[in-house]
């Protein structure tokens, strides 16, 4: 099969393309996102990701950067390829780009489908103190994340302490071994395990009010908050807090007594065992 990859990085290219080729599948086009919404302002940093996609881009591959969704259909129906094949990409692709293939579109999703549709399966995961993830690969259709499922795979743990480079090339692998059956199915032109409706939750992106924590909710509840904060932004920063008419961003909890500063939360203690103070907004 002729497929066109999209995907979120160079590594993310690099994992579809290689899993591509070694099934007998020609990938003849990347498709990548610059913006989080069609027209949308260019991500921070996102030419240094499209600096890195573009030194291990194979020759005789065109990369395609979108601005906006209008022409998309036009351009992946030019390639004549057989399906799309979707890693990390926040857009909502239309009908009429699904269709602009022989097949259509095939998506990975880091999520047991059909929960934690959306952008931030893992996220969410770790924020509803979940002990483990999956992966799981469906047909693409209008709504995010809501197809026929060709392959899915559970037992991915999420310790205490998550971090994010050992979790992805742990999915990574899980990648590696579902695809493969995924596309194979694709080109068979099986439908897929219909997703239970009722059974679907959504993992939109973090309201404003998470990035501060209240004291008042319960304890396990900021413990979440804490390590999902920190999987999130890669152990840089934590959500704000006050304590003893301080401010201070919280990087670590614990849930057991442990060296630190312990605050009584809604149903009892939490001790912060990693913190930098917030300067006054004065200052």
């Amino acid at each position: 099969m002729r497929t066109i990859l999209i995907s979120y990085s160079a590594q993310g290219f690099d994992l579809l393309r290689g899993v591509c080729e070694r099934a007998g599948h020609t990938p003849v086009a990347y498709l990548h996102a610059r913006s989080l919404r069609p027209g949308g302002p260019t991500r921070s940093g996102a030419g240094d990701v499209v600096g890195r996609i573009v030194d291990a881009l194979p020759d005789g591959t065109d990369l395609l950067i979108p601005g906006r969704k209008g022409m998309l259909p036009h351009i992946v129906e030019g390639y004549r390829a057989d399906l799309i094949v979707c890693y990390g990409f926040p857009w909502k692709l239309p009908p009429t780009v699904l269709g602009a293939t022989r097949l259509g579109a095939i998506n990975v999703h880091t999520s047991m489908l059909p929960k934690y549709r959306g952008p931030l399966p893992v996220n969410w995961a770790i924020r509803n103190g979940d002990k483990e993830i999956g992966v799981s690969i469906h047909w693409m259709e209008s709504e995010f994340d809501s197809g026929g499922i060709l392959a899915q795979e559970s037992g991915i743990a999420l310790g205490d302490d998550v971090v994010p480079g050992p979790l992805w090339e742990e999915v990574d692998g899980y990648i590696e071994r579902l695809l493969p059956l995924a596309l194979a199915r694709a080109e068979a032109g099986a439908p897929g395990t219909p997703q239970d409706e009722g059974a679907a939750t959504y993992a939109g992106w973090m309201e404003p009010e998470f990035a501060r924590i209240d004291w008042s909710a319960a304890r396990e509840k900021i413990h979440h908050q804490v390590r999902a904060f920190r999987f999130g932004s890669s152990g840089r920063s934590g959500p704000v807090a006050v304590v003893a008419d301080h401010r201070l961003e919280v990087l670590r909890t614990s849930l057991q007594p442990a060296d630190g500063i312990r605050v009584m939360c809604g149903d009892g203690p939490v001790w912060i065992t990693e913190s930098v103070a917030v300067p006054d907004s004065g200052s």
